[in-house]
């Protein structure tokens, strides 16, 4: 086989590849004696046919079996030998396949770039004061109480805000006259996201009352099956529940856990607020580091890494909005925004996996292990449970990669000069 290979960028590369025609014609007369034998012709015993016969007969699929026989075996053996590690899938194209010929065909593949680090140890970067507020301490306090509430039974009296309200809610289309399912709903009472018509009917009503109401859905009503019609609702009260708060105090930190009173439990809190704080500060100074080393760099992406990137984040932020009809120029817009931060996400790993492979740094076993059991108890599953899952879903490479990401953020953090 003969090649010749031409640089089309620093990410593209196009060869031209020639298998010979005596390699060609013997893989040719095997193909047409693959088919000759399987052949049913009329008039011939199996494998008795002419061959010629066979090749006009079946002369598409024939080209079609030694192309898929050879051209890839070529590829792949060149490729090798170049040491050339494509990125998605290389694009033939001007295949030239003629009996008693060569095969020829172009090939064009996209590779990484080939990085070239300036000095990325003792980078310059500014480190802010930590301090929690006892303001952010109260505010903590009143989260975890709020996660303690209780609620209970409130029969004697009307609904009020705040309230949970077990209800059985029926519908009819006013126009349609067709009802809509009775359903059984909880309801926070008073809340900004219910109808404010349904707030305003719904408070001071007692268990086993019964209300009528009429609700005018707007056009661009998230729920499309809703939007734009009007609606006469009945609904009946079936249960009422108060939410109860816990008084901030030492039982109150005792039954929250390991803590020995109210004061232990705000240090612990204070501790934590800390830590966090000091997480976020060290993320920004790491992004501060690969901002500046990036500065110092040009590099070249593959087109179709920044596509995929790209793709990937648009999918995740449209997903995230709520359900409305964008225009043409708020997707185009969205779609530079993602461009811009798919290239840099993609830059800043390829840095981060030179700069690793360049100071040897390794995750072992052991360190995985530690990251599974971090996971099970964020998110309070039993550690065999993460193993599976991770297993399952063919993840654990994606969470040695991450885990080596940052380890790498963290040498650029420690080997910095705060100032």
């Amino acid at each position: 086989m003969t090649e010749n290979m031409k640089n089309l960028s620093e990410c593209k590369k196009e060869l031209h590849l020639e298998i010979p025609a005596s390699e060609v014609m013997k893989e040719w007369d095997r193909v047409v004696d693959q088919y000759a034998s399987r052949a049913k012709i009329k008039g011939f015993r199996p494998g008795k046919a002419p061959k010629d016969m066979i090749k006009r007969m079946y002369s598409p699929d024939i080209r079609e079996t030694l192309i898929n026989n050879l051209v890839p075996q070529a590829l792949n053996k060149e490729l090798t030998d170049k040491k050339i590690t494509p990125v998605g899938q290389p694009v033939i194209s001007d295949l030239h396949l003629k009996e008693n010929e060569p095969i020829r065909f172009n090939v064009t593949v996209e590779v990484w770039p080939e990085i070239h680090l300036p000095e990325y140890t003792g980078i310059k970067v500014a480190k802010k004061k930590v301090s929690v507020t006892e303001k952010e301490i109260k505010d903590s306090l009143e989260e975890l109480r709020a996660k303690s509430a209780e609620y209970i039974p409130a029969e004697k009296r009307g609904v009020k805000d705040g309230d949970y309200v077990v209800a059985e809610i029926k519908g009819k289309n006013t126009q349609t006259k067709r009802f809509l399912p009775t359903e059984k709903v909880v309801i926070l009472a008073g809340h900004q996201d219910n109808e404010e018509a349904l707030n305003k009917n719904l408070i001071g009503l007692s268990s086993g009352e019964i209300v009528h109401f009429t609700i005018q859905y707007k056009k661009n009503h998230e729920n499309k099956k809703l939007a734009g019609q009007e609606i006469a609702y009945e609904l009946k009260v079936d249960s009422i529940k108060e939410k109860k708060l816990p008084d901030i105090n030492d039982d109150f930190a005792k039954d929250l856990g390991n803590y020995k009173n109210l004061k232990d439990l705000k240090t612990k809190l204070k501790e934590q607020l800390r830590a966090s704080k000091e997480g976020v500060q060290r993320r920004e100074m790491a992004e501060e580091i690969i901002g500046k080393i990036t500065e110092k760099m040009s590099m070249a992406l593959p087109e179709s890494v920044i596509e995929q990137e790209s793709n990937a984040l648009l999918n995740r932020q449209l997903s995230s909005l709520p359900q409305q009809n964008l225009s043409k120029e708020a997707i185009e817009s969205l779609r530079e925004d993602v461009r811009k931060r798919a290239v840099r996400n993609i830059q800043n790993h390829l840095i981060l996996t030179t700069i690793a492979e360049k100071e040897k740094l390794k995750v072992s076993e052991e360190e995985i292990k530690e990251e599974m059991k971090s996971i099970a108890k964020m998110h309070n599953v039993p550690v065999a449970r993460v193993i599976e899952s991770i297993d399952q879903e063919g993840q654990k490479e994606e969470l040695k990669d991450n885990l080596l990401i940052r380890k790498t953020v963290d040498f650029l953090v420690k080997s910095a000069i705060i100032e």
